[in-house]
């Protein structure tokens, strides 16, 4: 049986940052499942997620957050320019995404990283021996993070909901949906609940 995780989210999004956590504990306990990561572009320069929102997200995930990206907290974010890096990634080379994405989180909410302009990504794409084309860094979304935002739109219709983070997981012809809300405060326990439902599955 094929085993999927699609994950919808954004990089500038402190909720996404909290959920990310239980992706990454979903590829640990399943190396052999696919994980498509879809960046849904939510943002575009005019607004942000805000304090409240990065505060509660700190207070339920019990990650940390860097004062410089606490200090603009309110400023307008652009993951635009993510969006196309992801969807880059996902066309060429899909096994990176995740540690890539991991990276990306950690150079905007804790070194305070904007993430805005082609010299922002510079260690990032150092780090992971990247060679995204100029056409990642313009201020439109690409053909690939287009492409994404289609898969995000037949999945929400699927699961019946806009909101992100979204996870949802595939093992054959079943759908788990799992609210991340429910985990991010302890990751790893994801993992024993999904496996209850996968062997409910097989009864």
């Amino acid at each position: 049986m094929t085993t999927e995780l699609y994950f919808i989210y954004d990089s500038h999004c402190p909720w996404s940052y909290a959920a990310t956590p239980l992706v990454n504990a979903l590829q640990e306990a399943y190396p052999e499942m696919n994980v498509n990561l879809l960046h849904c572009a939510n943002f575009i320069g005019k607004d942000s997620a805000g304090e409240e929102q990065m505060e509660a997200a700190a207070r339920m995930s019990g990650l940390k957050f860097g004062r410089d990206h606490i200090r603009y907290a309110n400023s307008p974010k652009n993951s635009v320019k993510t969006a196309n890096l992801m969807g880059w990634l996902q066309s060429k080379q899909a096994n990176k995404q995740l540690p890539v994405l991991n990276a990306i989180q950690r150079a905007h909410f804790i070194e305070g990283n904007p993430l805005d302009t082609k010299h922002d990504f510079n260690a990032i794409v150092e780090k992971f021996k990247l060679s995204p084309s100029n056409k990642v860094f313009k201020d439109e979304l690409s053909m690939d993070a287009e492409y994404v935002l289609e898969s995000i739109a037949e999945i929400q219709q699927v699961i019946g909901t806009n909101s992100f983070p979204a996870l949802v997981m595939t093992v054959g012809d079943n759908a788990i949906f799992i609210d991340h809300s429910k985990y991010i405060s302890s990751p790893h326990t994801v993992v024993a609940a999904v496996e209850q439902e996968i062997a409910a599955f097989k009864k």
